[in-house]
């Protein structure tokens, strides 16, 4: 992370660990008509900040609460301080701009750590709900189906309408081996879905690579799930590795990585965008730019970006830089994020964690609330948006709905093809299901019982992590292998 000034500074997702509070206010006793307030010390104790008279409604309802509210049990005074900062900070209309308490700074350096215990899914507040941004990969929650863009509405019975992010993430994190019971509505879909997951530790493998083939020649495909501490040292080790395994190039895939610190963005784009390039920019609230310079000795590798509406943040950095010195990028449109938070320490043992500039692309083009467009437009197999079959009692001949239809749609996914996918369970539906069911060892029952709609999504999920069945890197290493783009 940069540092300066002793706060850290991460450029960051923010992601499930949003936080309210505030420092004490006391009005200061010179009489004035036109009172100012002491706030602090913030930032460590290294400042104090007088705020202006307009802040002085704020310690008069404090004042009034504490001498006329009917119940005093109630006036807790840190609870009133939280809802105090909760309120100036939203009218910020900044989702990225919080206070963390010393229990909610712990958790959020543990979500960037090795592991981390949960669901493992990034989500973020939008238009007051839980939104996920992206499951992380092999995490329980996407064995589950979580998809990008699911909002989660209820956990365990309990409704996280109207809470903040820190309060529903929170319910929705637990230790390993605990139920989480997740409502979740996802767009395009009429019914909310139920989904059950059992929470777990999840290690947090920032990089994985695989070897892959295409017309006699190996192509290294680098996966990069979010920008942790030793992400970048984990990516050159990959890169590294494929040159000794004879890769004639390389496929990054940032789908559904929400981003995370940008020394390690920084330090993946060296080795990526060529001496003396632009990697990106930096600009602050005097509206100058810092321009971040390639120190690449040698020539990069060729190389495909591989990005989807899950890539956010650290990830757009990359994509849009790479893009910008003539890569190909191949998936769908990207998050959107284009702001730099900076972490500050409290004198409280807590922290802010507030945006103070935004990046540029090496064009000095803003994505924010745009995202990275990709080169090569390449959407993802309709059935990789699939949710599993959940229903607690037996689909059967007969029957009618949303989980029939899901039904039929997995089935044809598989190559079982049940005649109809309008959500109508007729003759045709049960003969492939019986087939399906023969197929894995299963009573042949022709009723999708919830051992089978178990049996159903394991089968359907390794189909969707399948390379061979994912037309988005089938295209990119098809790029790749046809006309591989040096980098300008």
């Amino acid at each position: 992370m940069w540092r300066a000034s002793g706060r850290r500074w991460a450029l960051l997702l923010f992601v499930f660990l949003l936080g309210v509070g505030i420092g004490r206010l006391s009005l200061p006793g010179d009489g004035g008509t036109n009172p100012s307030l002491l706030a602090g010390p913030f930032f460590g104790g290294k400042q104090e900040v007088r705020l202006p008279g307009a802040f002085a409604p704020l310690a008069e309802a404090y004042g009034t609460l504490r001498a006329k509210y009917y119940d005093p049990s109630k006036l807790d005074d840190e609870a009133l301080a939280r809802g105090a900062v909760k309120g100036m900070l939203e009218a910020l209309g900044d989702p990225y701009t919080a206070y963390m308490t010393r229990e909610e700074l712990a958790r959020f350096q543990e979500s960037l750590s090795t592991s981390i215990e949960g669901i493992g899914a990034e989500v973020m507040l939008l238009g007051g709900r839980v939104t996920v941004i992206s499951p992380i990969e092999g995490s329980p929650a996407e064995r589950a189906g979580i998809r990008p863009n699911d909002q989660i509405v209820e956990v365990n019975g309990e409704s996280l309408e109207g809470l903040d992010l820190t309060t529903a993430v929170n319910k929705i994190r637990g230790p390993k081996g605990t139920k989480a019971v997740l409502k979740v509505i996802r767009p395009g879909h009429e019914e909310p879905i139920v989904l059950e997951i059992v929470r777990d530790r999840i290690p947090l493998e920032t990089v994985r690579t695989k070897l892959l083939e295409r017309e006699g020649k190996a192509y290294a495909w680098i996966r990069v799930t979010s920008f942790n501490e030793d992400t970048a040292e984990r990516f050159l080790a990959a890169m590294r590795q494929a040159e000794k395994d004879g890769a004639a190039g390389l496929l990054v895939d940032l789908r559904g990585n929400p981003g995370g610190y940008l020394e390690a963005a920084k330090k993946i784009l060296e080795a990526l965008v060529p001496r003396e390039g632009v990697m990106y920019m930096i600009e602050g609230r005097d509206g100058k730019r810092e321009v971040a310079h390639s120190k690449l000795k040698g020539t990069p590798p060729p190389l495909v970006v591989l990005i989807d509406e899950g890539s956010a943040s650290a990830s757009e950095i990359v994509a849009a830089s790479l893009k910008a010195h003539g890569y190909p990028v191949v998936g769908v449109r990207s998050f959107g994020k284009g702001t730099v938070q900076a972490t500050a320490d409290l004198a409280s043992g807590g922290a802010l964690k507030l945006t103070i500039a935004k990046w540029l692309d090496p064009n000095g083009e803003w994505i924010h609330g745009k995202g990275v467009e990709p080169t090569v437009v390449v959407e993802p197999a309709p059935y990789a948006k699939l949710p599993p079959v959940s229903s607690d009692k037996p689909l059967k001949q007969g029957q009618a709905g949303k989980q029939v239809e899901v039904l039929q749609k997995t089935l044809a996914a598989l190559g079982y093809a049940p005649g109809r996918e309008d959500g109508y369970f007729d003759d045709a539906t049960a003969a492939a299901l019986r087939k399906f069911q023969a197929d894995r060892g299963l009573p042949a029952s022709g009723e999708a019982d919830p051992a089978t709609q178990g049996v159903l999504w394991d089968a359907l999920y390794q189909k969707i992590r399948n390379p061979n069945d994912d037309p988005q890197l089938q295209k990119a290493l098809e790029v790749l292998s046809r006309e591989p783009v040096p980098a300008r």
